[in-house]
């Protein structure tokens, strides 16, 4: 299965199991690049964050004018922080930003659990290093490339390349099919 890619500077198509490192700033604006990712040519999508609520994720899909109706969010923040949660059937949470398992599990679940063209937003990479650690964080985007590649879906994870060091950075995009580089001041420079 092919896969539209409406982003400046990449392939006009990526196929199914295709990962896609988004490294920026970290005063980026991914906002951009993440939602024209999640709009074009899907089915449906997840949403995993590590860095934001669901309720952020929610109001920033509303700003940029993505479907909702095809969106899952996967709240990694709210039960720690003690803020108020709703589960419904398209927001989910695990416990704590470090619970890898719980993580990799609920997209494998989603993952399964839909048909069509599939999308996987991770945002962010970075967070999950913070919270669980950076050879937790390589694991788990090992695992969820390989549930990618399964299920013929595709993926975006942020990076933040300020805390990391240059040689974690390269284990990462090792890790993946594509780069996209996004600088300071909103340019691309994508490698695929």
């Amino acid at each position: 299965m092919e896969y539209e890619l409406a982003i400046e500077g990449t392939p006009e198509t990526v196929p199914g199991g295709t990962g896609i490192l988004l490294l920026h700033p970290s005063t980026g604006e991914t906002d951009r690049i993440d939602t024209d990712f999640l709009k074009t040519d899907t089915d449906n999508f997840l949403v995993v964050s590590t860095r934001t609520t669901a309720r952020e994720a929610r109001q920033k899909l509303e700003y940029y004018d993505v479907d909702e109706n095809r969106a899952e969010i996967l709240d990694t923040l709210s039960i720690e922080r003690g803020y108020s949660r709703r589960t419904s059937d398209t927001v989910h949470y695990v416990a704590a930003p470090d619970d890898v398992d719980g993580i990799v599990d609920h997209i494998d679940g989603f993952l399964s659990d839909h048909d069509g063209k599939l999308r996987l937003s991770f945002d962010s990479v970075t967070e999950l290093a913070y919270y669980a650690g950076e050879e937790q964080a390589l694991g788990a985007a090992e695992r969820i490339l390989e549930l990618l590649e399964e299920h013929d879906a595709v993926g975006l994870f942020h990076l933040s390349e300020d805390p990391h060091d240059e040689e974690l950075v390269d284990q990462f995009r090792d890790l993946f099919d594509g780069t996209i580089d996004l600088d300071e001041d909103g340019g691309i420079e994508a490698t695929f």
